[in-house]
């Protein structure tokens, strides 16, 4: 059996990062901020907390990191506009309360964010599977 080393350790990098983005949100919407600004800025943290793991950890990238910045932020914002458009349409359309609702949109946005991160971000020419 061939294990993708970066793939498990993009997951249990985006299990980090994601629970750093649900205690953000599910702090600020119990501080009783509005959930689309709660959820805005759960992304901020979240996604600088993600940023500086997946250059040296997951992907280990010897890249410009201001350069690597800037794409991660700007392809991951169109992540946050679809997250705050579902959220909005699974709490306000459908009434959906906003745990399962945050967990819903999750599962889309983790799969969404790896594809950017490894197609358009950290990408390098040959597989390092042997270094740590």
């Amino acid at each position: 059996m061939n294990i993708d080393k970066e793939l498990v350790k993009y997951i249990l990098n985006g299990g980090l990062t994601t629970g750093v983005n649900y205690v953000v949100y599910f702090t600020l919407t119990h501080l009783h901020m509005h959930y689309l600004l709660a959820n805005s800025i759960a992304w901020v943290v979240a996604v600088l907390v993600a940023f500086y793991t997946n250059r040296r950890w997951v992907f280990k990238s010897s890249e410009a990191p201001t350069k690597q910045f800037v794409s991660f932020v700007s392809l991951r914002a169109s992540t946050l506009l679809v997250e705050n458009g579902l959220l909005y349409i699974f709490i306000q359309l459908f009434a959906c309360a906003s745990l399962p609702a945050k967990i819903a949109v999750s599962i889309f946005t983790i799969i969404a964010n790896y594809a950017i991160c490894k197609t358009k971000i950290f990408i390098k020419g040959e597989p390092t599977y042997g270094n740590n």
